[in-house]
C-alpha cells in the first residue's frame, strides 16, 4: 500500500456529556470502519486499513512507509485533542488488532507524553527498529495494557506475548500488563472489556 492511496482517517467522535477532561483514541482493526486502502494479504482488496499487511508471520515484510504515515495521522489526532484543551497525559491511545499494533508503535514514537496505551490482539510493528525509534520517547514510563485470546487463529497468542516482552525492554517493565483469555479467538470477551474499563479508570481518574 502506498500512503497516497489511503483516504484520510475520519474519526468518530463521541460527544462529552460535560466539559471533557480526558480522551481515549481507539483505533479500529482491519476491515472495520476507517481509511480505505488495498491490503496485499487479502488479494489487494480495498478495505478499511491503517497500513498494508503483506503477511502475518514473524518474517513477513512490513509496510514501513504506510505504518509511519499512519502513525503521523494518529499523532495529528493527539495534537488536535491537546489543542482543544486535553493535556496529553490525559489521553489514552488504544486499538484492536492492526489498530492495536499502530497504537503501540505510535505511543513509542510520539513526542507527546500519553496517559497510557492499550493493545488488543495485536503485535508491535517494525519491532526491529526499536529501541532506536523510541530513543527520545517521553513515554518511557507509560502504562501499557495488552490483551490477547489464547485461541486467536489470526494473530497468535505468541505474537502478543513476544510483544509484551519487547515492550518491557523499551519502557518500565513494571508498567506492562499482559493478560490472556482462555478460549478467546480474534475478538473480545466481557472479561477483557472489564479489564480495559478498569485500566482506563485507573489511568484517567475523574478531575473534580
Amino acid at each position: 500500500m502506498c500512503g497516497n492511496n489511503m483516504s484520510a482517517p475520519v474519526p468518530a467522535i463521541v460527544p462529552a456529556a460535560k466539559k471533557a477532561t480526558a480522551a481515549v483514541i481507539f483505533l479500529h482493526g482491519l476491515g472495520d470502519t476507517g481509511p480505505i486502502a488495498p491490503v496485499t494479504m487479502n488479494f489487494r482488496m480495498n478495505m478499511s486499513s491503517w497500513f498494508d499487511i503483506i503477511g502475518l508471520s514473524v518474517d513477513s515484510v512490513e509496510d514501513e512507509g504506510g505504518i509511519k504515515n499512519a502513525a503521523e495521522s494518529v499523532k495529528a489526532m493527539i495534537d488536535l485533542e491537546v489543542k482543544n484543551g486535553i493535556p496529553s497525559h490525559r489521553i489514552i491511545l488504544g486499538g484492536f488488532s492492526q489498530g492495536g499494533a499502530l497504537s503501540l508503535y505510535t505511543a513509542l514514537t510520539t513526542h507527546q507524553k500519553l496517559g497510557g496505551v492499550i493493545g488488543l490482539s495485536c503485535w508491535l510493528p517494525l519491532r526491529n527498529s526499536f529501541p532506536e525509534a523510541a530513543a527520545n520517547s517521553p513515554n518511557k514510563d507509560i502504562r501499557a495494557l495488552q490483551c490477547h485470546g489464547d485461541a486467536d487463529p489470526i494473530v497468535p497468542l505468541a505474537f502478543g506475548a513476544f510483544t509484551a516482552e519487547k515492550l518491557k525492554t523499551l519502557i518500565n517493565p513494571d508498567n506492562v500488563i499482559f493478560k490472556s483469555y482462555e478460549g478467546m479467538m480474534h475478538g473480545s470477551c466481557p472479561q477483557e472489556m472489564m479489564d480495559v474499563k478498569q485500566f482506563i479508570e485507573k489511568q484517567l481518574p475523574p478531575i473534580n
